[in-house]
């Protein structure tokens, strides 16, 4: 038998970096949702007792160092399991692109393995188990709109957005996280208002949520991938309500209310941006 789980990209509606900790972590506080593009995950156990992984994009890797695989070995590690498992990915998420798709494939291992193998682990021993393979696995395990704290294994459930549609623009570039926090210098960023989007997201403020989304992240991105800033200065030039930059870079979320204003976004974005999708957020609480 065969279960599939799907892997949802994660958006950054807020992100901000309060200082570095003792651990070498840096403290968050970021507001994250999911929208419908999604890596599809297929799970089938094999007879000896060992992990498979398989991919369909050249830029992941087939063997341990993928995270699905890491997530399937805490798994069975935690639950002494000597079945075997191989991993499909079929990827649909952009890699290195600020929308977590490596830790929301892990994350659906990891609810796929606990269906499968009828471990019946509750949703907080989930997100511990994500916690330790990394920082946006916690959020993905739930995927409902949420704030993470601590380095962004701390979740706590927030109100759903409004509804509207999401342009997502990502240039020809991948960025990784470990790349940009390094470079973090706390005295030159521009903290968003965490509160205030809070507030919109209780209030479904759609237009007060386009006025304080923001990233802390953008300040030192910016400057090193002009055309992240690019991507973002054209969306708001073509008329996005909102617009901010997922995660450390470099795709960009645009908001809107209309479907017929995302597809102008869209179509004025195609001839400058190599990857652009229309999507719809999943939380509709």
């Amino acid at each position: 038998m065969v279960f599939y789980e799907r892997a949802p990209a994660k958006i950054n509606l807020s992100l901000d970096v309060l200082g570095k900790r003792p651990d070498g972590f840096h403290e968050v506080k970021m507001i994250m949702t999911t929208v419908d593009l999604a890596d599809r995950i297929a799970l089938s156990e094999i007879e000896e007792d060992r992990i498979e992984v398989s991919t369909d994009s050249p830029y992941v890797p087939n063997d341990e160092r993928n995270i699905a695989c890491k997530a399937a070995r805490v798994f069975k590690q935690r639950y002494q399991l000597r079945q075997g498992v191989r991993i499909d990915i079929q990827k649909n998420i952009p890699v290195s692109a600020g929308l977590a798709g490596g830790s929301s494939d892990a994350a659906a291992v990891l609810r796929g393995l606990n269906q499968m193998w009828s471990v019946n682990a509750s949703q907080d021993e989930l997100i511990e188990l994500g916690a330790a393979l990394g920082s946006d696995v916690p959020f993905c395990i739930s995927g409902k709109t949420a704030i993470g704290t601590g380095h962004g294994e701390k979740i706590r459930t927030l109100a759903s957005p409004p509804p509207c549609y999401v342009v997502l623009a990502k240039p020809e570039i991948g960025i990784s996280t470990r790349h940009i926090f390094p470079r973090v210098t706390m005295d030159t960023l521009n903290h968003p208002n965490t509160d205030a989007v809070i507030r919109a997201l209780e209030t479904k403020d759609f237009a007060d949520l386009c006025r304080h989304i923001g990233n802390a992240l953008e300040g030192v991105t910016f400057p090193l991938y002009p055309e992240v800033k690019r991507i973002k200065d054209k969306m708001l030039q073509t008329g996005v309500s909102g617009a901010v930059m997922s995660g450390s870079g470099p795709t960009v979320v645009g908001l809107t209310g209309h479907f017929s204003k995302a597809r102008r976004i869209y179509n004025g974005l195609r001839g400058f941006c190599s990857e652009v999708y229309i999507v719809q957020q999943l939380d509709r609480r």
